[in-house]
């Protein structure tokens, strides 16, 4: 599988700190990159979340986690409730990165977190539907 990571930038974001931005348009469905760092179990999770502030985990499966604090990229990436990129699983049991809607040069990449927590901090026009 091929990924399109290195048209991915990290810059600043009017959303929150930083964040992850395209340098080329990104058509819909398409693979943007592997989410790689330490699979953990959720024992750990909870530790790295309580214990490090970690914020950096995504969810994998039943207790499985991907701890991404090392990467140097997909840590960046910003939640919005309208969000243009989505979290999958591809044919090898790996969590990738796609794009939810075609995408344009210059936009930032963002998810939807889905933790009921982010809503209640959240700014987008969208979150008033969940709160």
């Amino acid at each position: 599988m091929q990924f399109i990571e290195d048209l991915i930038v990290v810059k600043d974001s009017n959303l929150h700190g930083k964040g992850l931005f395209t340098l080329s348009d990104i058509p819909q469905r398409t693979v943007i990159m592997k989410i790689i760092g330490d699979e953990i179990d959720e024992n750990e999770c909870i530790r790295r979340e309580n214990e490090e502030d970690n914020v950096y985990i995504f969810y994998k499966d039943e207790n499985k986690y991907i701890d991404t604090i090392n990467s140097d990229k997909i840590k960046f990436i910003n939640h919005n409730c309208d969000c243009n990129c989505y979290i999958d699983e591809d044919d090898e049991g790996n969590l990738i990165l796609v794009a939810l809607r075609n995408i344009s040069v210059g936009e930032e990449l963002t998810i939807d977190y889905g933790y009921d927590e982010i809503y209640s901090s959240c700014s987008c026009n969208s979150c008033d539907n969940k709160k």
